[in-house]
Order: C-alpha cells, then structure tokens, then sequence
C-alpha cells in the first residue's frame, strides 16, 4: 500500500511526517489514519505538526497500515516480544507477532537480546508485521560486543541505530535522558535501576567517566532519523521499580532532560513520544501524566503500566492494568502491556493474549471516561445483546471472543443454550433479565404513582 506513497519521497533529506505536517502537507498517512481514526483530516496534520501526535511509519516499512500515537486520538496499546539467550526463536516470535496483532495491538517493540541472529528476527517481523515496529538498538549494540559493555562506542551505538533505521523500524526507544549527574540520585532507592538500556549506559558512565553518548551525540541520532522517518521514544532509563522508588528526584530530573530533548528533536521535525513509569501508587499517577506534559510540551506519553502494587507476582497484568486505565484517563496517548509473566520469566503466547487483553480492556475503558465520540458504542451493543440473549452477538463483540464463548460453553455448550434465557449462573428460573416490562406498562406505571399514594405490601 505504501510503495507509491513513499516513492515520491526518494532524494529528499527529511521524509518525516512532522515535516510535512508543519509545511501543511497532508500525507497519504495522514488521511489514512483520520480514516480509521474517524477525526478530520487537518486535525490529525495539525496535531502532528505540534508534536502532540506521531504516526510512526518508516518509509522502508512498506506493508505498514498507517495509525497514530496521541492525546487527541484513541488510546492505543503497545506488545512487546522478542527472543532471548534462554528461551524462543524466530519462529515462536512470528507467532507472538500474529497473535498480538489477533487481538489488537497497535504497535509491537522486538525486544529481542538473543536465541538467534537478531538481524534475521528483526527482519522477519517487520516484514510480517502491519504495525509499527518498535526496538531498543541499545540491546544489539551490547551484543554486537559479546556483552562487553565497556567495549562499546559512539559509532558502535549509531551503527546499530542506522541498520534497524534501514530495515524498517518505526520507532526506537533511545535512552538519552540519562545523565551521569543523575547517577547519585538512585542511591536512596530499594530497586536502584531497572531499565535494562538504562542499566547499560549507568555501568558505561561509572566506567568511562564520560557522559551518556546517546545525549551527545543525540543531534547524529536525528539526522538519521530525518532519512527513514524514525519516531523517538525517548527511554525512561530512571523510572521506578517499585512503589518507594516512585515520582523521585532521579525520576523527575531525568523527565526535565527528556523534555529538553523533545523540543530539541522538534527544531529538526523529527517526531517524539516519551516512555514513563513504570510502578506508581494510584494516587500518584495524575500527577505523573501532568508533569509528563508540562515538562515535555505536551508530546505524546507512552507508559509501561504503570503497576499500583509490587506484592501480585503472577498477576502483574492486572496490578498494572488498573495503573494504565487511570493513566489514560488523565491523557496518556499509549500504554505499553504487562503480561503474567513480569518479573518472573519470558512471556508465552498465551501470557501475550492474557497481557494483551488486559491493556484492551484498559485502554477502551480510558477512551470512555475521556468521552471519546463512539467511544461506547460497542459497549451499548453488547449490552442490548445481553439483555436479548443473543449470545453468539456477545461474543462478537467480546474483545476475545474465543474465551467468552469457552466460558460460556464449559457448563452450557450445546447449541440450544445459545438462544436460551438464562447461563449456568442464575439457571433458568432466576436470571433477573428475564423481567421484561414494556414501555407502556411503565408509562401507565408512572402515571399511577403520580397520583396514587404507594401501599406497603
């Protein structure tokens, strides 16, 4: 779909859709996204040209189905899947990959550290993919080394950065807001540093003495961004692991830096988003969106979680999921899923469907707390059904059908159950939805009591 689109673009030095956007042009994305986005066409190039929305699309991901990541679009959910030393291979992440798409992620990041040539992974998914494509180059620059991190280089991390740039990824986590004058503000935390590409460049500076090289020489980072239509998400390197550590002076001071770097990447019309937190108290979490937007102009915020308790080893998904609900309630643009499997081990598929599900549910129920238009629509569909007990429509509209109709089919599976009135909770003389009174019975009812004095029975 995209082959004409960016043909036109060859030869020129700055492909971004920011680019575009601030000189007023409307992109074949753009109007694609206003499509599916039912928003108007100049809204969505305006947002983008202010920098409150991406559309992260690599002009070499040609099989991409254009979406956007802001505040004034749906809130959108993040997968993330990828290969490690111990564990999977290409094959069992193609099939992460489907199955993520199946139930509706927006975008997908390869996290992949290993169990295979990750150049071969990466390629794999993002030919395969109709998403946006998300990594951290910080994972494979480490690997390019054998794991010596001391070993690595300026030129070692820009390498890395132009190869997934080349091959079509969309937008890459970059860890630049951390600063070695941020390092002494860990020191009072129980977690310390749980951002792996955050935990690589704190060892580099402790080693080096030197300033992160994802910071100076960030403006490198953009000119090769410019050529591919790259989207920054700028990493979180100190967000917090834990409740104690959560809205701290490390946090926050690297905020600011990201801010910085925002409008930084904006002089050149490169496209931002910024990664948040993480594990944050419930009653801190309007704070932390607010703050994201004060410091960082408002670019698009995309948050993993966050989680609201640290004691639900094994039910993460859902300690998380409560977090990401409220969080795009307050104006979060993405959130990016947990699975059961956080903290524990390598997500399987069906921890990528259970986490999956989880971030859709939240994500939806955000879109109607922020009165988003048609927003409830489906919700109000199934509910007629409910009450109609159309159940094979219920599972229709479920956002996993499969697992409604399994639940519902494990004590009731025959067909004739699927018209009747009643599920094997109430049984059939006691489902309340059974009491059907007509509109002109309740209007006949309400004139009564108008004028009629209500008897005890």
């Amino acid at each position: 779909m995209r082959k004409e689109w960016v043909a036109k673009r060859q030869g020129q030095s700055n492909v971004t859709q920011m680019n575009y956007a601030r000189q007023g042009i409307i992109t074949e994305e753009m109007d694609y996204v206003a499509k599916r986005e039912n928003l108007p066409v100049e809204l969505i190039r305006d947002e983008v040209a202010r920098g409150r929305m991406i559309i992260p699309a690599n002009i070499n991901h040609l099989n991409l189905e254009p979406m956007c990541i802001g505040i004034a679009s749906k809130c959108k959910v993040n997968a993330n899947i990828g290969a490690s030393p111990n564990s999977s291979d290409i094959n069992e992440e193609l099939d992460k990959l489907k199955l993520s798409v199946k139930y509706g992620a927006d975008t997908v990041m390869d996290l992949s550290t290993g169990g295979g040539n990750l150049d071969e992974i990466r390629t794999a998914i993002i030919n395969t993919s109709p998403v946006p494509i998300g990594t951290v180059p910080i994972y494979q620059a480490l690997e390019s080394v054998h794991g010596n991190m001391e070993n690595l280089t300026p030129n070692d991390f820009l390498h890395i950065i132009e190869k997934h740039a080349q091959q079509g990824v969309d937008y890459m986590t970059i860890h630049a807001g951390i600063l070695i004058e941020h390092l002494p503000l860990v020191k009072n935390r129980i977690t310390g540093i749980v951002s792996r590409g955050g935990g690589i460049l704190a060892r580099w500076m402790l080693h080096h003495h030197k300033q992160n090289p994802l910071y100076t020489h960030f403006d490198d980072i953009i000119e090769i961004f410019k050529k591919y239509d790259v989207s920054f998400s700028l990493g979180d390197s100190l967000r917090p692991g834990c409740q104690h550590d959560a809205s701290d002076e490390a946090q926050l001071a690297e905020l600011k830096t990201l801010g910085q770097l925002t409008r930084r990447a904006w002089e050149h019309n490169v496209q931002v988003m910024v990664e948040g937190p993480g594990h944050v108290p419930m009653d801190q979490i309007e704070f932390n969106v607010k703050k994201q937007m004060e410091e960082c102009s408002e670019a698009p915020f995309y948050v993993l979680g966050p989680l609201v308790t640290d004691i639900a080893p094994g039910y993460d998904h859902i300690t998380s999921a409560i977090g990401a609900a409220m969080a795009g309630w307050y104006g979060t643009a993405m959130l990016c899923y947990v699975t059961p499997k956080e903290h524990l081990g390598l997500p399987n598929a069906e921890d990528v469907r259970n986490g999956l599900i989880a971030y859709k549910i939240a994500a939806h129920a955000a879109d109607i707390a922020r009165h988003r238009i048609g927003a409830r629509d489906r919700d109000d569909e199934l509910s007629h059904a409910r009450y109609n007990f159309d159940w094979n429509r219920q599972f229709e509209l479920s956002l996993d059908p499969e697992r409604a109709k399994e639940y519902h089919d494990e004590t009731l599976p025959a067909d004739i159950y699927k018209t009747a009135e009643f599920c094997s909770m109430c049984g059939p003389k006691f489902c309340p939805m059974q009491t059907k009174v007509d509109a002109d019975a309740l209007t006949e009812l309400e004139k009564f009591l108008a004028k009629e004095p209500v008897t005890q029975g």
